[in-house]
């Protein structure tokens, strides 16, 4: 089955900033894995993971760190070639959401770094749904995004659409915060958790 392109192919040479980005990054020492302590908390020792949409690396590198047992998949070339350099020991895989194959359940999926503002066009729910199905008993979600379109190609996703498209996934909303520090919701980004046992 062909799958419609993704925001991010779309754009294509104009979103290689990211890696360079983080790249700066990590070689002056800076914090980029706040979401991993988040998401480390979320789970018990040990846990499985996915980290959807990966990037360079840097999430699923903290959390295999943690002693979890993490499966990245990153689509973009350019990236898992940034992510094999940078983490040489973190195995990452060639597919996006949509195609990510049956594999042993996960206790939680990381679709975090906008990576749900970059999905191809109407393939949000269809996604949500894919990754519902991947979680084992008990599991969930961890997301987050910017609300409003600031990236090179992203959409705009209000809360409230988000929220609709997951109720159509059949996952229901535990939480929301404004950061991974879990500070008050804003409108500017949002993080999510998301479980299929909050499904109405």
């Amino acid at each position: 089955m062909s799958l419609p392109p993704t925001r991010w192919e779309l754009v294509g040479e104009g979103n290689r900033g990211y890696g360079q980005h983080f790249a700066a990054l990590v070689a002056d020492g800076a914090d980029i894995t706040g979401e991993a302590r988040l998401a480390d908390a979320l789970v018990p020792r040990h846990a499985r993971i996915l980290d959807v949409g990966s990037g360079m690396g840097r999430i699923a590198a903290a959390l295999a760190a943690r002693g979890h047992d993490v499966v990245a998949t990153e689509p973009d070339p350019a990236l898992r070639e940034q992510s094999r350099s940078t983490y040489a020991d973190l195995p990452v895989l060639p597919h996006e959401a949509l195609a990510i194959p049956p594999l042993e359940p996960f206790d939680l999926v990381v679709v975090v770094g906008n990576v749900l503002v970059y999905l191809g066009e109407d393939t949000e729910r269809d996604v949500l749904a894919h990754l519902r199905s991947l979680l084992a008993p008990g599991g969930r979600i961890l997301a987050g995004f910017e609300l409003a379109s600031t990236k090179n190609g992203s959409r705009t996703y209000p809360a409230d659409e988000f929220v609709a498209d997951v109720e159509a996934a059949g996952l229901g909303v535990v939480w929301r915060f404004g950061s991974y520090e879990l500070h008050p919701p804003d409108d500017d980004y949002a993080v999510w958790v998301l479980s299929a046992d909050q499904a109405d």
